[in-house]
């Protein structure tokens, strides 16, 4: 079997528990591992997915700007790096070039963050963050190991 086939569906087996948490299934994976379980066998599947924004503020176009200045700021540090490196060795001005490529990184992102946003025409105007949450996370233990991934389990339910 091949790693993609391995890794490309929904793991078969038995659930042996379920978490509100992934940090409470976490731990039960890594009780299992601690107690030489073949954690191989084990897989947390998370149900219920939920994609959830946060919004985080207002954009503003002064925020677009300095984001996208910071961003410039960033990739022309990169590309100065990269051609101080591959520069003539004889050439003192490395820094020189890092510095200026960083300042014309910073200033050319920083005219695209706010044209960008002047052209957005009003669409999108706050900044959020999202992730993908699940209600519930399950263990799944393949069907040959389940009984015995249920007994170690249950000593970790007895020590909480």
């Amino acid at each position: 079997m091949s790693l993609h086939e391995q890794y490309s569906d929904i793991p078969r087996g038995q659930v042996i528990a379920t978490y509100d948490t992934y940090v409470e299934a976490q731990r039960a994976v890594d009780f299992l591992a601690d107690e030489q379980f073949a954690v191989e066998n084990v897989s947390i599947v998370g149900s219920d997915l939920k994609m959830v924004e946060r919004v985080t503020g207002r954009l503003t176009r002064g925020r677009a700007a300095a984001a996208g200045a910071a961003t410039g700021a960033w990739f022309g540090l990169f590309v100065g790096v990269l051609l101080s490196a591959f520069a003539s060795k004889d050439n003192t001005n490395g820094l020189l070039l890092v510095v200026s490529a960083l300042i014309y990184g910073a200033a050319f992102g920083g005219i695209f963050g706010f044209v960008s946003h002047a052209l957005s025409g009003g669409k999108r105007d706050f900044t959020s963050r999202s992730k993908i949450v699940s209600s519930r996370y399950e263990i799944v233990v393949v069907w040959a190991k389940a009984d015995t991934a249920r007994e170690v389990l249950a000593r970790l339910q007895s020590t909480a």
